[in-house]
């Protein structure tokens, strides 16, 4: 590979992650309002380490605020997916909506798992991380422990969103500038990043 070739796969993955970036702060919008909105229908964020069933095989429960994530998460993930599918990766063409979306929710499952271990950090009173008082506060809506804990988490697991979702879920498209053609996701490349001839064609 030439260093000019180099230099443009470079420039184009850094524009790829401040597309990626701009979809996941709109992604971030779209997150806490989830939150928020779930949060208020269980009387706030004061009750947001509420239990809802024990954990099979340990000594801890599901929380509340563990519902709040994964419902939140599941929400923006459908966002991201379709501004990345469409505008920083540009693969829409190039794969049917499904057949790259499962890809997309297992990448975003992966971090979500990673951030229910983050966020509980934040908000366990005996955690090395939790977020104390007097700054975080669930007296005062725009220092709640529990919003603070959602932003912090997903800040965390965006760059695991990022890298996953290039190498696999849209990697058809990673080594092909927009208007040139692609193979469709889930198809093989030779090392130079195309791909070879489909059986039959001379």
């Amino acid at each position: 590979m030439s260093v000019a070739t180099g230099l443009q796969r470079h420039r184009r993955s850094l524009r790829q992650f401040v597309k990626f970036g701009i979809v996941g702060g709109s992604g971030v919008l779209v997150n806490m309002l989830v939150t928020i909105v779930m949060h208020k229908l269980h009387g706030g964020t004061a009750n947001g380490r509420d239990p809802l069933f024990a954990i099979p095989g340990t000594p801890y429960f599901a929380l509340y605020l563990h519902l709040v994530w994964i419902g939140a998460f599941l929400v923006a993930n459908v966002w991201n997916f379709q501004l990345n599918r469409g505008w920083t990766f540009r693969a829409s063409g190039h794969s049917g909506w499904w057949r790259q979306f499962w890809p997309f929710l297992a990448v975003g499952s992966a971090a979500a798992v990673v951030g229910l271990f983050v966020i509980t950090a934040l908000t366990h009173p005996q955690s090395p991380i939790y977020l104390p008082d007097p700054y975080f506060s669930e007296s005062a809506g725009l220092r709640s422990r529990f919003y603070w804990a959602q932003l912090i988490t997903i800040v965390v697991t965006m760059p695991i969103n990022f890298v996953a979702n290039k190498l696999w879920t849209f990697r058809a498209v990673r080594h092909h500038p927009p208007g040139t053609s692609a193979p469709t996701v889930g198809s093989s490349h030779v090392a130079d990043g195309a791909p070879r001839a489909r059986q039959g064609e001379r």
